[in-house]
Parts: structure tokens; C-alpha cells; sequence
């Protein structure tokens, strides 16, 4: 039998509404036995697709984008780990509107040319592939054209490298173009890929505001106003989203942009980002008071005081011209370096670097008393930001140290100031610095032990060092309701940054974005019009990041006040519609499918229903939440809540929240046996076994995928079809939108159009 391979490789068209794609895969014959080994406990992933036993040991995509026309070249590596020889078909499916400038390979030393294939024919290749090998994976790339190329051949234990560069017309929707790399190359790697890099060079002839991903964790460098470059890297990962960038130029001092989501017959989903971009008049930067405080008592010595100094200084060296500042330091008392705000001059930075770099170690932590010194020096009738940074790695053990007095005390005297807290270590109370920066519009960071405090200080305090609008408020005129925004309240804007927005709205049509603020005591106010949409559509993001959101904040309501019914039941929901799942939530699903008698084949996270001692795991998890404010599963539960409530992407913020829960799961038993560590083990394959895919989630459920939907549906007509048939396929050709969710597995359940579909094999 003639031996096939084809190594796919899909593109997303460039906008977020458009499909997917992936990378590396490999179509073989049957009687081949070889199988890339599967993954080990904790990392769960789903077994190997048998067409692609391909590894693909690198990707690496530079793109350059001048205004709307994008250039992007994919260099890719692919490595045959077997002991055959192998002859296949390269295959790429072209985005709507793209064109394909080059495509370099190299058989025999001889360069190799593609062939276009129109979407019918395309269309066939991928069924034809499905119906050998029965695997539905490329059910979503129907109905695309494509390019084919013939390999050979594919050597035994060697690599074979593809380039190709294509170039497109990007679309603008409302002033904001989008961009959509393709990274879905997991599924069909045959091991997690070594490295994988993207490099994005923008350039507008306007100058630039609002820069966001909102799938990914990225690294934004701007130089000047109109240029920009936009970094991602990974190693040993599988990736399993594409990659979305959103940008827009200058209309007015403040970009605004608004992106809708609306299923029918709900209310729509937003996100609003808001951005000053960089370049901006002198007079435009807010000047600022600062006052620094730093716990210098004795459990702070060695690399903790070393770091701490460092940072401060950092700080110091960093100030504007126009700012005034302080230093505090506190232990068993309170010791402020000039008693008041003076000048950030040359001679007075310099004192303070002397006063840094002679503060020691020594006595208690006066938290209260350090805290009312620095609140005492914000000017009475003072109009310029003022802020304090407030370190620490302890608990108050002098003075006050009830928690709820001292978070009074500051509530009482903190007026429109910002309180930043930066915990240090595993010691300090949790509850107590997120109390006192919610009250506050700002925020607290949590350093861990292995952790740059330093890095994170001075990374902090240079996004903050310029502020453009303090004290921003956000309203909407016309016939449509906004509710649950977040964050809430609107934090300070800062230049070079950007505010992303996340809220619910009711009606539709036109309507007025009014933001306004103050700049250097003058009230400012920017006012666009924006249209929301009756109809139902857009990206699926914006509803999963304001329900990470959503979630993320609920979480923190329970964590610092105390859980309730409807509190614990919008957490569950929430997080089962839009797949945030954590083992918080999960012990939360669990318990509530199972008060409601919800049918085994209809649940979501049945094998973690049916481990008890992973089920118990679980719990313990969400009794920590309510119960532990310092210690490891105290910083743990902070850290967890704070990456969902200020999550920017929703894929990123739930697997960092993840994380946190897994370092309380390893908290709860630090010197746990064996059986304790495959518990945590099977926890965490428990919470990965779900996706979400085309707006809704999908959970394991023994063989099956099944939507989250299904258990809604009290009475809905079912539909079966089983897999590889031609009702299947006839099917999937006239509905594009379940064609993501088939391509889950062979066996699958859906609902579409009130209906619930049942793929089975």
C-alpha cells in the first residue's frame, strides 16, 4: 500500500471571526504501527492523531505589517521520528484574500512548485483523509482553497524544512485592524514542539494607540509612535489557538475601540480598550506624588532587603521631573526620610539613595502606623495623583494588628490615593493588602520566594511613572444599559498603556463612549461614537475574558467575605459555560451537577466526581479559599484570583489561575506521600480534559465531547449521525459552524438550532 503523507498547514484568515488552523499533518498507512509514546501524568493532552506521527521541532513566523497589508513568512522544521521512509503531499489552505508569494523546499536539490486546488476539490481531500484514517480533526478546514505539493522523500530519523512567505490585505472593523497568525499546531505535532517564535514588526502612518493580543501573553516594544514590535516565544509547548493582534492609529488624544459579542436572543458581551499611545505632549504627562515604604524588619533579611533596595532605587533614579516623592521605611517604628513630599531633584535622589542603600534589618512590622504616615502626606487640597508603594513580607505584629481596623484606617484617610502592596514570601496576610488596594483602585502583587522582586518592582513602577488621565470614569448615552464592567472602578491611564475594558450590555444601536479624568488638576473628557449590535456575532473572546473576569472577581468576593448560594452558583455556571476551569470551580461543577441529578453522560467532569480522593483534593482547594489568608495556599488563592480578575487574554489568565491552584493543591500537603502526588496528578488532567471550541465548551465525558449546552436542553430533539458516513459529511458541507465542534473526535454532541446532535462512531 502506497505510503501518504500530507503535512498541513492552515492559515487563518486575518480577522478574528475567520477559522482556524494548524500545523504538521501527517496522513500514513494503516498497517503502520508507530506511535509517538503518550504523555505522563500531570500534563494531560488527547492521544495522537495516527496521520500525524510528524514532530514539528520548530516554528518560527516573522511578520511585518505596514498600515493594512501584512507580509508573514513561515519557516517550519519537521522531524520524522520513525524508521521509515516516507512519501506524502504537502498541503496549504489559503486564507480568503491571500496570496502566496513564495514557497521554498527543496527534493533531491531541486526546488519543488505548488499547485492551487479550488475549494470543492480541497474539500474532498480533507473528507477523503477523514474517511481513511478515521480521524475528524480537519473537519473545520473544509470548504478552502488550497495549495498541494508532492514530498520525497521523507527520510528515516531526519528533518525537512518548509518555507513559505504569503502577504494580505488586513480588514478594519470600527478603526481597529485585526491580525490572525496561525499557532494551532498541537493536535497535530506527534511531540510537544521545541520552539516556537513570532515576531511582529507594525508600522502605521498615524501614529499607534491601542495594541492588544487577546490570545496570548506578549511582549509589546514600541519605538516611537508609529512603530512597534510584538514578541511571543515558547518552548516544549503545544499550541492550541491561533494567535490574535488587534491595533489602531490615532484619531483623537485617547483611542478608543469597541468589540461585540451577542448570541441570540441573550445580551451582548464588550470589550472597550481605551489607549493613549505614545506619543504625547510634555504637558499631557501628569506629574505625581509618590511616597515609598518598605517593611525593613528582621524577617526581611538577606536577599529580600538586597532586592527590595534595589528596586527602590530603581524607582527613585526613575521619577519625573514634576514628581514629588518620599521614603518611608518601617519595622518596629516608622522612620520617613524628609518627613514631607519634596522634589524629585538631583540632590534629593541622591539622599535617598544613600538612605536606601543604610537601611538593616531589625524589629516587628508596624503595618498600621506605616501606612497612616504615608496617607498623612497626601496634600490636602492637592489635584496630582498621589501614590504609595507599600512593601512588605509580613504580618502587623506591632501597634494595630486587627485587620479589619487598620483596613478602616486606610479606607478612612486614603481619599482618592493609590495604595499598590507587593507581598514578599509566603508570610504576609493576603486579605489584609487586597483589601486595602481594592479600596483603593489599585492592586496587590505577590512575590514568591523564587521570584525577581526586584524584576517585578521596577517593571511595575515604569509602567506607572507616567500617568495621562487619573481618576477615569466611564459613561454610555443612548438606548443601551452597560452593567458589570471590569475592572471597577477604572484604574489611572498610563502613557504607553492601555485600558481593556470588559463588560455586559442590554439594547442596541448607536450610543456615545464618554471617558473622563483629570489631567494636572484639569478635567478632561474624550467622547466616541459607537454603534452595539443587535445581531448576533462576533469573536468568542470577548465573552470568555468578561466571564474570566466575572469569575475572577466572584472568587475574590468569597475568598476575602465569605461564600453564599448565589455567589457559589454564578461562579458555577460561569465557569461551565465558558470552560474556567480550576479545581476551585471544578469542586464547585461537580457539587452542583450532583445536587441537580444530572445524568452521568451529561456531566461535565465525571471522572473527578468518581475519584474520591481527587474530588476531596478538590474541595480542600475551595475550603482553603475561604479559610487561608497567608502561608503558601494563602499567597497561592491571591495570586489564582488576581490572574483571572485581571485577565487580558482568557486562555492565558485560566492557565495561570491554574497554576496557582495547583501550588495550594501542593500546599495543603507538603510532605505528601506518593498516592497524595498522583491525586494532585489525576486533579490536574481532571481540569484540562475540556475545550473550548466556536463559542461553547466542550468536557470529556468518557469517549465523548460534550457541549455544556446539552444539559440545558430539558426537552430538545435529538439527531444522530454517525461518523464517516455521507449524512455526516453531507452535514458538515452545509453547516460550517458545527464543523469546528466535529472535528473534537468521533464521537461528539452538540446543540445546534435547538437540536442536539449526537456524532457517534
Amino acid at each position: 500500500m502506497k505510503r501518504l503523507l500530507a503535512l498541513l498547514v492552515l492559515f487563518a484568515g486575518l480577522t478574528t471571526a475567520l477559522p482556524g488552523f494548524a500545523l504538521g499533518l501527517i496522513v500514513v498507512p494503516e498497517a503502520r504501527e508507530w506511535l509517538p509514546p503518550r504523555p505522563t501524568p500531570p500534563i494531560w493532552m488527547p492521544p495522537p492523531h495516527r496521520f500525524a506521527p510528524l514532530e514539528m521541532a520548530s516554528a518560527r513566523v516573522t511578520t511585518r505589517i505596514v498600515d493594512q497589508l501584512a507580509t508573514t513568512k513561515v519557516e517550519q522544521d519537521f522531524f520524522n521520528p520513525g524508521d521509515l521512509r516516507l512519501e506524502g503531499t504537502f498541503l496549504f489552505p489559503v486564507p480568503a484574500g491571500a496570496h502566496l508569494d513564495k514557497f521554498t523546499m527543496e527534493i533531491d536539490g531541486k526546488p519543488v512548485e505548488a499547485e492551487l486546488l479550488a475549494a470543492d476539490k480541497a474539500r474532498g481531500i480533507y473528507e477523503d483523509i477523514v474517511r481513511k484514517m478515521r480521524d475528524p480533526a480537519l473537519m473545520e478546514y473544509a470548504g478552502r482553497d488550497l495549495f498541494k505539493v508532492r514530498i520525497f522523500p521523507i527520510e528515516p530519523r531526519s528533518h525537512k524544512r518548509v518555507t513559505l512567505t504569503y502577504s494580505e490585505l488586513l480588514k478594519a472593523d470600527a478603526g481597529l485592524v485585526n491580525y490572525s497568525l496561525p499557532l494551532n499546531a498541537g493536535k497535530f505535532s506527534a511531540a510537544p514542539i521545541k520552539s516556537v517564535s513570532v515576531k511582529v514588526e507594525l508600522e502605521t502612518k498615524r501614529p499607534l494607540k491601542t495594541i492588544y493580543s487577546p490570545s496570548h501573553a506578549v511582549e509589546i516594544k514600541r519605538d516611537g509612535a508609529s512603530r512597534a514590535v510584538i514578541g511571543y516565544e515558547a518552548n516544549d509547548v503545544q499550541p492550541d489557538a491561533d494567535f490574535q493582534l488587534c491595533f489602531s492609529a490615532e484619531k483623537d488624544e485617547l483611542g478608543v475601540n469597541l468589540l461585540t459579542s451577542r448570541a441570540a436572543g441573550e445580551d451582548g458581551y464588550f470589550v472597550l480598550l481605551a489607549s493613549p499611545g505614545m506619543e504625547m505632549r510634555e504637558k499631557q504627562v501628569v506629574n505625581k506624588d509618590v511616597v515609598f515604604v518598605l517593611d525593613t524588619s528582621g524577617s526581611m533579611a538577606g536577599k529580600k532587603l538586597a532586592q527590595a533596595k534595589k528596586a527602590l532605587q530603581f524607582c527613585v533614579e526613575n521619577l519625573n521631573p514634576g514628581d514629588h516623592f518620599e521614603l518611608v521605611r518601617f519595622s518596629t517604628e516608622v522612620e520617613p526620610l524628609f518627613e514631607k513630599l519634596v522634589p524629585a531633584s538631583r540632590e534629593n535622589r541622591a539622599k535617598a539613595d544613600s538612605f536606601i542603600q543604610e537601611l538593616r534589618p531589625m524589629g516587628g512590622t508596624a503595618i498600621d502606623e506605616a501606612l497612616k504616615s504615608a496617607l498623612a502626606l497626601r496634600p490636602v487640597a492637592g489635584d496630582r495623583p498621589f501614590v504609595v508603594i507599600f512593601l512588605t513580607d509580613g504580618q502587623p505584629t506591632i501597634g494595630t494588628t486587627d485587620e479589619e481596623t487598620i483596613v478602616a484606617n486606610a479606607k478612612r484617610t486614603a481619599g482618592p490615593t493609590r495604595v499598590f502592596c507587593f507581598g514578599i514570601g509566603t508570610d504576609v496576610n493576603t486579605h489584609l493588602l487586597d483589601q486595602i488596594t481594592d479600596a483603593t483602585r489599585a492592586f496587590s502583587q505577590y512575590v514568591l520566594p523564587e521570584e525577581d522582586l526586584e524584576l517585578k518592582v521596577s517593571s511595575f513602577f515604569a509602567k506607572i511613572k507616567e500617568p495621562v488621565l487619573a481618576n477615569p470614569t466611564l459613561k454610555f448615552t443612548g438606548g443601551v444599559r452597560v452593567t458589570k464592567l471590569y475592572p471597577a472602578p477604572l484604574p489611572d491611564i498610563f502613557k504607553g498603556g492601555q485600558l481593556v475594558i470588559a463588560g455586559r450590555y442590554s439594547g442596541s444601536g448607536p450610543a456615545a463612549v464618554i471617558i473622563a479624568g483629570t489631567v494636572n488638576g484639569q478635567v478632561k473628557q474624550f467622547t466616541y461614537e459607537v454603534t452595539f449590535p443587535r445581531a448576533a456575532d462576533g469573536p468568542e473572546f470577548i465573552a470568555r475574558l468578561w466571564a474570566t473576569r466575572r469569575i475572577g472577581f466572584l472568587l475574590d468576593e468569597i475568598r476575602l467575605h465569605g461564600e453564599n448560594a448565589e455567589l457559589k452558583d454564578e461562579v458555577t455556571e460561569l465557569a461551565r459555560k465558558f470552560s474556567v476551569v480550576t479545581p476551585y470551580t471544578a469542586y464547585l461543577i461537580v457539587e452542583d451537577e450532583t445536587r441537580r441529578n444530572v445524568p452521568v453522560a451529561m456531566q461535565s467532569l465525571p471522572q473527578l466526581r468518581d475519584d474520591r480522593a481527587a474530588r476531596t483534593l478538590s474541595q480542600s482547594a475551595f475550603d482553603s479559599l475561604n479559610r487561608d489568608k497567608d502561608g503558601f495556599a494563602g499567597v497561592a488563592n491571591a495570586r489564582g484570583g488576581a490572574a483571572l480578575k485581571m485577565a487580558a487574554s482568557p486562555a492565558v489568565a485560566v492557565a495561570s489561575g491554574q497554576r496557582e491552584s495547583y501550588r495550594n493543591l501542593g500546599a495543603i500537603a507538603p510532605a505528601a506521600t506518593v498516592a497524595e502526588r498522583a491525586t494532585e496528578q489525576r486533579m490536574e488532567q481532571y481540569t484540562q480534559q475540556q475545550r473550548f471550541v466556536n463559542h461553547r465548551s466542550f468536557y470529556q465525558n468518557g469517549n465523548a465531547w460534550v457541549d455544556s449546552e446539552v444539559q440545558r436542553q430539558k426537552n430538545a430533539q435529538r439527531q444522530r449521525l454517525q461518523f464517516n458516513t455521507p449524512a455526516y459529511f453531507a452535514f458538515a458541507a452545509t453547516n460550517a459552524a458545527a464543523r469546528p465542534w466535529l472535528a473534537l473526535g468521533q464521537n461528539v454532541q452538540f446543540v445546534l438550532n435547538g437540536t442536539i446532535y449526537e456524532i457517534y462512531e
